[in-house]
Parts: C-alpha cells; structure tokens; sequence
C-alpha cells in the first residue's frame, strides 16, 4: 500500500481540449497516465491535485471521470481553477454512485486518512502575478477557512496538506495560508497548477518547517508522486 499525488490531468476524453496543442510535453498523455498508474495496486491512494477535467458539467465529464476511476486504485479529488463540473459534495457523490464511480472520493471540506496520515486540502487561492488588481478577498477567506476546516478535522494526526496553487513561488508568498501550514505543524504540502515555463518558477523542499512538492502531471512527466508507502 502506498500514497501517491498527481495534478492537473486536464482530461477531455469528451471535449475538444486535448493538451497536446501545448507542445511535445503533453504529446499522448492520455496512454501515459494509464501506463504510469499500471504501477499501482488495487490498495494504494492517489491525491489528485485538480484541474482533472475540463468537462463543463458533471455529464460531460463523465467519461473523464470513467478513465479515473478505471485507473488502479483509490483516487481523492481536490478542486481546481478549471474544473468548472464541480458541485455540491452531495450532487457529486449521488453522480458517482448513480454511474457506479467506485475508486473516487471528494476533498472538500473534509480531511481523509491514509493509516495515521491525515490528508487534508483545498483548491487554495492565488495571486497571479499578472493579474493580481482582479484578486477577490472573500474567494481567498474561503479558501482559507476550508483548509482550517480541514485541518481541524485530522485532529491530532500528523497532517499533509494538498493544494491545487501554490502557497508559494518564486517572487511570491500567500501568507494566510503559510500560516495555516506552520500552525498545524503540516509536514507536506503538495500542489500543482504550474506548467511549462512556470515549472522553473516553483519551490520544492523545506520552507519554515514545511515540505513543498510540485505535482503537476507535466512536471512529473505523467507518473504520480510516491509519497509514502
């Protein structure tokens, strides 16, 4: 058994948005994620960081979501800036059960467990660099008091955290949520979101007591992250 993330499969099995317009990096990807999760076994978990389908609504997702949950497995999904299906915890699990989607679990507003782990996330909030006189606070609060939510709810486990942006980046810090992480003395913190050229711009390793790993499927060549066995 082992733990695993990966973000930003930007799936389109459905829909006319295949990444492979975006250069040789994104060529077959598709192949590629099922022969990297071929590795896996039945028990392990995988935390997929967001941005998994660009599907419009939960319908027209769902061939996106048939490819997960075939996927060796289970898989806990987190909310990215492009996954415009999302809904309701509630709508989403009834989708699932009703299209026999039995690998796939929601991190909203909750924490999961993987043995004495706690896993605990959020879609997170960022200031474009480009773009920050469009930033909406109240997004950001909300944000933030969804992964305290989380937070609390893994009580006195040990705690990782998995985000889709990035609390921090070269030029650039979120420090609500930093703070969260150094409060409830969090150990790792996944996240994606990042791709091509902005892969040089992430932060990886140790910073105030906090692990940083960038999981986008792009920058890991396609191939989840072991986290721990």
């Amino acid at each position: 058994m082992a733990l695993y993330a990966l973000g930003d499969l930007h799936l389109s099995l459905n829909s006319n948005k295949s990444m492979e317009i975006f250069g040789d990096g994104w060529q077959d990807y598709v192949s590629r994620l099922k022969e990297a999760f071929s590795a896996l076994r039945p028990e392990d978990v995988t935390v997929l960081c967001g941005d998994l389908s660009w599907g419009m609504s939960l319908e027209e997702s769902l061939e996106d979501f048939r490819f997960i949950d075939a996927l060796p497995g289970k898989k806990y999904l987190l909310k990215g800036n492009h996954d415009y299906w999302w809904n309701t915890a509630a709508k989403m699990e009834r989708f699932f059960r009703e299209h026999e989607l039995t690998t796939m679990e929601i991190l909203h507003n909750n924490c999961k467990f993987y043995g004495e782990l706690a896993l605990c996330g959020t879609r997170g909030w960022f200031y474009e660099l480009d773009n920050q006189g469009t930033h909406d606070e109240k997004v950001l609060l909300r944000e933030i008091g969804r992964l305290e939510t989380s937070l609390k709810a893994a009580g006195e486990h040990e705690k990782l955290v998995f985000l889709h942006y990035p609390p921090l980046y070269q030029g650039y810090r979120c420090p609500e949520i930093l703070r969260l992480l150094k409060e409830y003395g969090v150990k790792l913190c996944c996240y994606g979101h990042l791709h091509g050229a902005s892969h040089r711009r992430a932060i990886e390793g140790m910073w105030d007591g906090t692990e940083f790993s960038l999981v986008s499927a792009d920058y890991l060549k396609f191939v989840p992250k072991k986290i721990c066995e």
